[in-house]
């Protein structure tokens, strides 16, 4: 077979087939909505206003006919897959789609050759479009430089996962980066309502009730794939009830999922996240899966589940056990390498974890009090075998004399006055006995002992 056969893809949007007729149409159930409905134009693409300003690099590529690499960095269902299908479709140029989850090398390499061979022929320029980017290795992604830096194809390649860290180097540098952002709740009701009488949709034989189009938004959380494959469902269902109206029961049948009563930005939003908190921290893990679940169904952002769980690991937790900020970082970094729905795991394990763990509030204490006695002016001079003593004329002024280096003592700690003079006596930090933050208590006690071994002429150094 030829190669060229193996790998170019029609731009979908351009062929895209109208509904017309019943929703039970075999040829419209062969393709999905969400590829019917995919915008043919920039000017049809939701949201992303940030790169569709007049004068923009993207428009500049598309209406100007500029042969760029873009680097395409955003959730799913932001609209990868569809800018670079607009670019192949308004440049007229062969659209060309590998995925990185199952290419290689070698056909990579087959792709790039075949752009070749039709432009040494005379023919169309190729936009090679590499889903998953991310996915490749390295060896995998230096096989496409030839095709950029002889401009072979025009690449576009997508990835959800932040290409700094993804991405080699000399590919980054050699392309336009573009950041999608997810869809906003509006953005997102703006494609179920295209949908919903756009010829290439349901074309107006089906309506979609308030409740229902509430959910729909709720349960696609920025993904406007996600919104119409939904829809889709829930319309098949309403046909097969014989109604013209899509109502929130309907939907919820379609996509096997309840309503989740949450108003992400109403006093519902404010009362889940306070009561999962207050789960976590009372250490009632059943209770905080509950509340972690209802905001997952609901569709939170789950940056913002992962930034709370660092907060309290530290807040709630500290030094009772010092793995539990690791495990809430590493969460919260996995949500920015996976995505949702995967990262619900990795959050999922996080909030299991933090809510076993040993609780303590010292750190929080400690951190409180410290700020506190500052902004009291409870200041006080350095002491002077404290000071900074590298630079000329330091040891004149007495800065550094007397200074004990700690690694010399052989217990690791020198007796020796730290702390300013009106703050000698301060206590910030009193560690609790529970789970490993009892090893600190004993710690402090050995360690407070050896400083107080400094005589009393000695306090202010």
């Amino acid at each position: 077979m030829d190669n060229d056969a193996l790998f170019d893809v029609a731009p979908t949007a351009r062929t895209a087939p109208t509904l017309g007729g019943s929703l039970a149409d075999s040829r419209h159930r062969a393709v999905p909505l969400a590829v019917r409905m995919r915008p043919q134009t920039l000017d049809e693409l939701a949201g992303q206003d940030h790169l569709l300003a007049d004068g923009s690099p993207l428009r500049r590529l598309v209406e100007a006919d500029q042969a760029t690499a873009l680097m395409l960095w955003g959730p799913p269902g932001t609209g990868k897959t569809t800018i670079a299908a607009i670019v192949a479709a308004q440049t007229n140029r062969r659209f060309v789609e590998v995925s990185a989850v199952s290419a290689g090398v070698k056909e990579v390499r087959e792709v790039i050759d075949s752009a070749r061979r039709q432009l040494a022929a005379g023919g169309r320029e190729t936009v090679l479009f590499v889903d998953e980017v991310h996915r490749f290795s390295k060896a995998q992604q230096d096989a496409l430089l030839p095709g950029v830096e002889n401009r072979w194809v025009t690449l576009i390649a997508a990835t959800t996962e932040n290409p700094f860290f993804s991405v080699i180097s000399p590919l980054l540098s050699r392309s336009l980066l573009l950041t999608l952002e997810p869809l906003t709740d509006d953005a997102v009701r703006d494609v179920v309502a295209r949908a919903l009488v756009d010829d290439r949709g349901l074309a107006g034989q089906l309506t979609l009730d308030e409740d229902a189009a509430d959910q729909l938004v709720r349960l696609a959380g920025g993904d406007a794939r996600r919104a119409l494959t939904y829809l889709e469902a829930a319309a098949r269902a309403s046909e097969s009830l014989e109604t013209a109206t899509i109502t929130l029961g309907a939907l919820e049948a379609a996509v096997d999922r309840a309503a989740v009563r949450y108003d992400r930005d109403g006093d519902q939003h404010y009362d889940v996240i306070s009561a999962f908190i207050k789960s976590v921290r009372g250490s009632d893990v059943d209770a905080a899966l509950h509340y972690f679940a209802r905001m997952v169904e609901a569709g939170e952002d789950p940056r913002f589940i992962a930034r709370r769980l660092v907060i309290l690991a530290s807040e709630d937790i500290g030094l009772a056990d010092p793995t539990a900020l690791q495990t809430a970082v590493a969460a919260a970094q996995a949500v920015q390498l996976i995505g949702m729905p995967e990262a619900r795991l990795n959050l999922g394990q996080a909030v299991i974890a933090l809510t076993l763990a040993p609780k303590s509030n010292a750190v929080i204490s400690a951190v409180n009090a410290a700020i506190g006695d500052v902004r009291a002016g409870k200041i006080g001079a350095v002491p002077a075998h404290l000071r900074d003593a590298h630079y000329g004329g330091a040891t004149t002024l007495g800065h550094g004399e007397g200074y004990l280096y700690a690694h010399d003592d052989p217990r690791g700690v020198a007796p020796q006055r730290h702390a300013p003079g009106p703050l000698l006596d301060v206590t910030y930090y009193t560690p609790t006995r529970h789970g490993a933050e009892a090893q600190y208590a004993d710690r402090l006690e050995r360690i407070k002992a050896i400083l107080s071994e400094v005589g009393e002429g000695d306090a202010d150094g």
